[in-house]
């Protein structure tokens, strides 16, 4: 018998469905504190099955979330990792423990990247309330809006990325004054609703005129960070010890760490965060205290769209930029990452992107055929959402309302 069958028999999703259904039922009967029973029932079926399950139904015990939730995540992950070595024996992260680490080191360093395109949609849905579903498209303007500059001319890539945040920083202005005004004024019966569809079709426009712009759908890419170096860094490949860095990765994901680190102090330290923070707390109270609430919206969509635009400045001297595929690619991982780290959350917004980073970065370099393994990175992370989603709705730092 595989060992595949025999975790699926003695564990597996058939245990973890039945934990999840039946577990808060018990804990409502007994009167206990129900709120951890879903979850946990869900991870210790699913890690080891009707043992787990039927202690807790018998002793009902006070859920905690070291113990009944961290601890069989920690179980379930090492048999999951057991199923795949046995299966995939000849699978380089199964033979080669520094293989995965170079993979995990990669994944963290787009994830910086990513977190930063997050962190703007992060942003604009904590101050405004509203999703913007043309961030993929303010990530393919950044992109596209550096290729352009950077095509033919001799400026270093490091330099279009202020240009590009000044002119993603405009057209989000521009978007929240004049398409989204009504939202901010309350003049309309269903604002999210409008938002949605504002944003959408600014989207579709924003997409086509790029595609006009280069002449047809294509792949761009702007000479390398290492092609024009700086501090005499010129390498495509550092070797530290047993791990490879791609400086191209590196250079962009401190950029990311660098604007990420910008953010917390404009939110934590400045007037401006300020304002931000008081608007997504109690937007009345703000305004009672003298904060101009109208400024503030189209402000924080500006912000919010910089940094996408930032993060494809960032990312295209380090990929090839598929256009358009790009923008609902990033729209994708943005989603995803709001979600993992909790809405409205900037520092869950850092957290989801870098663990979304080393999951997309693991499914490229550990599936089981090498040349479908990007095929999945995108896949991988939908998969990710969804469990968040079934787990742990509010994501890591959010807060149940």
């Amino acid at each position: 018998m595989s060992g595949f069958l025999i975790w699926v028999l003695l564990a597996g999703p058939f245990w973890s469905f039945a934990g999840a259904t039946l577990l808060p039922r018990r804990y409502r009967g007994r009167r206990a504190d129900p709120r951890l029973a879903g979850l946990a029932g869900g991870l210790w079926g699913a890690a080891l099955g009707p043992v787990a399950l039927g202690w807790l139904h018998r002793r009902v015990p006070t859920l905690r979330r070291g113990r009944d939730v961290i601890l069989p995540v920690l179980v379930l992950g090492g048999e999951l990792a057991w199923l795949f070595a046995r299966g995939f024996p000849t699978n380089p992260c199964v033979r080669d423990g520094l293989y995965v680490l170079d993979q995990i080191q990669t994944g963290l360093t787009v994830g910086l990247i990513y977190a930063t395109m997050a962190a703007g949609l992060t942003l604009i849905y904590s101050v405004q309330r509203i999703v913007s579903f043309t961030h993929g498209q303010f990530v393919m303007f950044g992109g596209v809006t550096a290729f352009l500059l950077l095509r033919d001319s001799p400026v270093s890539p490091y330099a279009a990325i202020p240009v590009v945040g000044l002119a993603t920083l405009v057209l989000g202005v521009g978007v929240a004054a004049i398409l989204l005004r009504p939202v901010q004024a309350g003049t309309v019966e269903r604002p999210d609703e409008y938002a949605i569809l504002m944003t959408f079709g600014f989207g579709l426009f924003l997409t086509y005129a790029l595609v006009g712009t280069l002449g047809a759908p294509v792949a761009v890419r702007t000479p390398r960070y290492t092609d024009r170096p700086l501090f005499g860094l010129d390498a495509a490949v550092v070797q530290a010890g047993p791990l490879r860095f791609r400086m191209d990765l590196v250079i962009a994901g401190a950029i990311g760490l660098l604007i990420f680190a910008v953010l917390g102090w404009v939110l934590y330290r400045t007037w401006l965060g300020w304002s931000f923070r008081a608007v997504s707390m109690d937007r009345a109270a703000a305004a009672v205290s003298g904060i101009d609430a109208g400024r503030v919206f189209v402000l924080a969509f500006g912000v919010g769209t910089m940094l996408a635009g930032i993060s494809g400045a960032a990312l295209v001297p380090a990929f090839n930029f598929q256009v358009p595929e790009m923008a609902a690619q990033t729209a994708i991982r943005s989603y995803v990452i709001v979600v993992l780290g909790g809405l409205g959350s900037v520092r869950g917004a850092l957290l989801g992107g870098l663990f979304l980073g080393v999951v997309e970065s693991l499914t490229a370099g550990c599936y089981p055929d090498p040349s479908k393994g990007a095929t999945y990175q995108v896949a991988s992370g939908l998969l990710v959402f969804l469990v968040v989603l079934l787990v742990r709705p509010q994501g890591f730092f959010g807060r149940t309302e």
